[in-house]
C-alpha cells in the first residue's frame, strides 16, 4: 500500500479505534456531533475519525440521527444515550 504524504497507514488508523472509541463516546455523551464536529474534538483527520465512527456504528454503539437535508452532515449519537 503507498502511503500519500499526510495521511497515516490504515493499520495504524486501525489500530487507535480502542483508544478513539471511549474518546468519541466521551464527545457524544455531550450531545450528538457530526463528523467534522467529532475531528475538531479530538483533533484528527476527518478520514480517520469517519473510519472509527462507521466502525461504533457497525456494531451498534452509535447511531445515525435523522437530517433534514441531503446536504447536510449526519449527527451521530451513542446508543442508549442522550442523541
Amino acid at each position: 500500500m503507498i502511503a500519500r504524504a499526510g495521511l497515516r497507514n490504515l493499520r495504524e488508523v486501525l489500530r487507535d479505534e480502542m483508544v478513539q472509541r471511549d474518546r468519541i463516546a466521551e464527545a457524544l455523551r455531550e450531545g450528538a456531533k457530526t463528523i467534522p464536529q467529532l475531528a475538531t474534538a479530538l483533533r484528527a483527520p476527518e478520514n480517520e475519525v469517519t473510519k472509527w465512527v462507521m466502525a461504533m456504528r457497525r456494531y451498534g454503539r452509535l447511531r445515525e440521527l435523522p437530517k433534514s437535508r441531503s446536504d447536510d452532515y449526519f449527527l451521530y449519537g451513542l446508543v442508549g444515550g442522550s442523541p
